[in-house]
């Protein structure tokens, strides 16, 4: 077909047509412009979402490995680069999955799991309320665990110290009334004992010097029990007694036998299933600054604690010493049935306990840590069922602390 120039009725309609398609292309320009201002704007607002939240945030894939994680974990944990390395190596320093792990349980359920654990991060124990969830993405075929950690350590020991108040403010209502009970006819038994001390000389003239010999054993012993048994309920009032918080100078040899001789009958008791305790305490200790009710309260639980654990013929080693650092230990070794390692990070954890009911309600360890948090120490444990556990608490030769 030979060539013709355009006409002007085709220049106006290929005008047009450049003019439609601008305008079409200005209006995708736009609308792009503006899909790109609301998805900066829904970014940034989830980015400040995510920013307000303290709880430190992790994803993990199904092997355990450390996707991403928010600010608070970077503020929490030291290590620059978490991504990519598993979680158990940063948490725990171990080579394995934690025991109840719930991101693993989340990954096999496909639910929402919780669990509560203990870490210790720059040397201090940090109780953790954990939540796994699943994350589905339909263009993801592999799953990942979204995991919140929040730190409930304060919440937990306020809950201990509240029951603890409870509990310590009835034994102190039932102390009182036991002291005076037993302190009215332990005063008429010590004052007849004294007064046929007193009258020893004179009948030794008419007595048969071998019966005598036994008199003045029975009446030497009856005033020894009788101090004893003051010293007892003194020593319970001063558990039970609410005071004034004060730190002094305090030996914890002292504590180990104001201990044991408050628990001498409940020892004497179980020494029907042959249960030997032995004591080997370092001479030379140094003096510990704190308050020395506190501290016998955690002697005494964990005291109980090595007893209720021992079931027949067993010992307890307790055993005072200084560390090559200064602190000054205090070691309670019990050969009981040991803990599972399941349970190693539910020890401290209020309300946590393995003894059957009535044994107790699970507030002692988590009182123990309290304490010895507050007196600026440590309290570890090594266990392995079936071969006894080992309580250390660690509290430093001077602090500055003051009540």
């Amino acid at each position: 077909m030979p060539w013709r120039a355009p006409s002007l009725e085709d220049l106006i309609g290929i005008e047009h047509s450049k003019l439609g398609f601008f305008q079409e292309l200005r209006q995708t320009i736009e609308a792009l412009k503006d899909a790109n201002t609301q998805s900066s704007q829904r970014r940034r607002e989830i980015a400040a979402i995510l920013d307000g939240i303290t709880d430190i945030m992790m994803v993990l894939t199904p092997d355990l490995r450390i996707l991403s994680v928010n600010h608070v974990f970077r503020q929490v944990f030291p290590d620059p680069a978490p991504e990519g390395k598993f979680c158990y190596e940063i948490f725990r320093g171990e080579n394995h999955p934690c025991p109840n792990c719930p991101a693993q349980r989340s990954f096999a359920t496909g639910d929402i799991c919780r669990e509560t654990a203990i870490f210790k991060i720059n040397g201090k124990n940090i109780q953790f309320e954990m939540v796994a969830s699943p994350i589905h993405h339909p263009d993801d075929p592999e799953q990942h665990i979204l995991v919140f950690k929040r730190d409930v350590t304060r919440e937990k020991e306020y809950q201990a110290k509240f029951y603890q108040a409870e509990k310590m403010a009835t034994i102190g209502m039932l102390a009182t009334g036991v002291a005076h009970e037993v302190n009215n006819p332990l005063t008429a038994i010590f004052g007849f004992a004294e007064g046929l001390r007193r009258r020893l000389p004179t009948l030794r003239e008419t007595v048969d010097p071998a019966v005598m010999d036994d008199v003045e054993d029975y009446v030497t012993t009856i005033l020894q029990e009788c101090r004893r048994c003051q010293d007892i309920v003194t020593t319970l009032l001063t558990f039970s007694r609410h005071k004034t918080v004060s730190f002094s100078p305090v030996s914890l040899n002292a504590v180990v036998e104001d201990t044991l001789k408050l628990l001498r009958s409940h020892l004497r008791q179980r020494n029907q299933a042959k249960i030997t305790v032995r004591t080997e305490l370092c001479e030379d200790l140094p003096m510990v600054s704190g308050d020395e009710h506190q501290i016998k309260q955690v002697m005494l639980n964990l005291l109980v604690n090595a007893m209720d654990a021992i079931v027949g013929p067993g010992h307890i080693i307790i055993t005072t010493f200084q560390e090559a650092s200064g602190a000054v230990c205090l070691s309670v070794e019990d050969s009981g049935c040991g803990v599972p390692k399941e349970n190693m990070d539910k020890l401290f954890e209020p309300f946590f306990t393995t003894k059957r009911a009535g044994k107790g309600i699970g507030i002692g360890l988590s009182t123990c840590m309290t304490i010895v948090n507050k007196h600026q120490g440590e309290i570890t444990v090594k266990s392995k069922p079936g071969e006894g556990s080992v309580f250390i608490v660690k509290l430093p030769v001077n602090t500055d602390k003051t009540s």
